[in-house]
């Protein structure tokens, strides 16, 4: 039978603690995808437990495909834990998910309830439209059109403005927001955004989001792979119900959010969030040690022809080397949050990456390398040089995503990546020798001048670029 309200009592998973039709919406999310289901919304399922005013209303800015596989369900679906035992969970938190082109004022006439106290959002880095130094892009095409169009908008800037503008005009006061993707300073990003876009509009709207946002910093962790028919059948015959987008992730999972004074806001530390004066610490110390090598074993993984993180990580030489990379240089780069010892931190890293529950697809890791390389392998590598560090090692991942590019571009497969249609023509012209690295370095965007020109930085990716052509074909 399909999973639904009046089905879930008999699934053989772990069934909410409360009846799901009777929680109010407090919570508004952008992005509602596998991440968020496996992640933010399990919080938020426990905290409905006790507290019903934070039901779940999701918003997607784009696709149809998770309204439409949840509203037959009655919005609930199933969590699947991976660990040495699988264990599944359903989710009643999501009460509604809107899909945004279609209605937007159903979305608009969500954000301006009083009851909606929260709004958070997994929209990947690029959805916040931001420029190379974090600051709003303007000439974004869609945020110029937002701006064109206020009422009708595409992004989450624009929609979050609007609705605050309503908020304010009706005498609300405005929600938190809590951006929930992997930038930097996230919370401080988003609202500086926020009161960018208000500014070019209605300069007394954007001084009192400025006076009045709260916009909290995160950091998000848990490793989420992406459904696929396998997971659907796997939940089938384990629960008893059939469930038409299920979500899994590993049973590590971590939430940390800023200190923030919110009156008669949830319960946060009771269901396990971190609340803390240095997410930036903690930010810092995840975007580095997991994110980075992360990427580091998506392109170096693709390279010697994995397809899968664990797979990756049974290759005795490609583990020690993202081992070293860990501890040996990104570790002596960081500053610990009080209680996290970075070494036993980055040794539980490589226990997850070596989970065979978790099929973590490289390819889905290796997409959107020119947003994600200056975050997470390039600041890295910065710092480094400041201090007269080694770089050969930080230095591989830059080299194999330039193989990943050109081997992409010379198969004629898309790239998916902001940068898709740039990078292809430049994977096309490649010559399969140390000329390639110079078209890559040339791209201001991902690389600045001061390490794209300098002597160490070229010589060390033309070193492991060389060093890398071909070795798929040598295995």
């Amino acid at each position: 039978m399909p999973l639904s309200l009046a089905t879930f009592s008999t699934a053989n998973a772990i069934k909410p603690a409360y009846d799901p039709a009777s929680l109010e919406i407090g919570v508004v999310h952008f992005g509602p995808g596998a991440f968020h289901r496996a992640h933010q919304a399990a919080y938020f399922d426990a905290l409905v437990a006790t507290d019903k005013r934070w039901g779940i209303c999701g918003v997607s800015l784009h696709s149809t495909g998770v309204r439409d596989a949840l509203a037959p369900q009655d919005g609930l679906y199933t969590l699947g834990i991976l660990d040495d035992e699988i264990s599944y969970r359903i989710i009643g938190a999501v009460r509604e998910v809107l899909v945004a082109p279609e209605d937007i004022e159903a979305v608009f006439r969500r954000l301006r309830q009083p009851s909606v106290k929260i709004v958070t959002s997994t929209v990947t880095e690029k959805g916040y439209c931001l420029a190379s130094d974090f600051s709003l892009n303007l000439k974004h095409a869609e945020i110029a059109h937002d701006l064109a169009h206020p009422r009708t908008p595409k992004t989450v800037i624009g929609y979050v403005t609007e609705a605050l503008r309503r908020r304010r005009a009706a005498g609300f006061p405005p929600f938190i927001l809590i951006p929930c993707d992997n930038l930097p300073k996230n919370g401080e990003r988003l609202k500086a955004a926020v009161v960018t876009f208000a500014s070019q509009l209605d300069v007394k709207l954007s001084r009192w989001i400025s006076d009045e946002l709260l916009c909290p910093s995160t950091m998000v962790d848990s490793i989420t792979p992406a459904t696929d028919d396998d997971l659907r059948r796997r939940v089938a015959a384990a629960t008893t119900l059939e469930d038409a987008w299920p979500v899994q992730r590993e049973a590590f999972s971590q939430w940390v959010i800023e200190s923030h004074a919110h009156q008669d806001g949830p319960d946060w530390t009771s269901v396990g969030v971190t609340l803390t004066d240095n997410v930036p610490a903690y930010e810092r110390a995840k975007l580095r040690l997991l994110n980075g090598p992360h990427s580091a074993l998506a392109y170096l993984g693709l390279n010697r022809g994995y397809a899968n993180v664990s797979e990756a990580m049974n290759d005795a030489e490609l583990a020690d080397v993202i081992r070293r990379l860990m501890i040996e240089d990104i570790v002596p780069l960081l500053e610990a949050p009080d209680g996290l010892d970075l070494i036993a931190y980055s040794e539980d890293i490589l226990k997850r990456f070596h989970n065979p529950a978790i099929v973590h697809k490289l390819s889905q890791i290796a997409w959107d390398g020119s947003i994600k390389l200056p975050i997470r392998i390039l600041s890295s590598l910065g710092e480094a040089l400041d201090q007269g560090r080694d770089i050969s090692r930080l230095c591989l991942p830059l080299a194999a995503w330039m193989r990943f590019v050109r081997t992409k571009a010379v198969a004629g497969e898309e790239i998916t990546d902001p940068l898709g249609r740039e990078l292809f023509a430049i994977g096309q012209i490649c010559q399969d020798d140390v000329t390639d690295v110079a078209l890559f370095l040339a791209i201001r965007s991902i690389f600045p001048a001061h390490l794209a020109n300098h002597p160490s930085v070229v010589s060390q990716i033309e070193t492991a670029y060389i060093a890398l052509e071909g070795y798929t074909r040598r295995r």
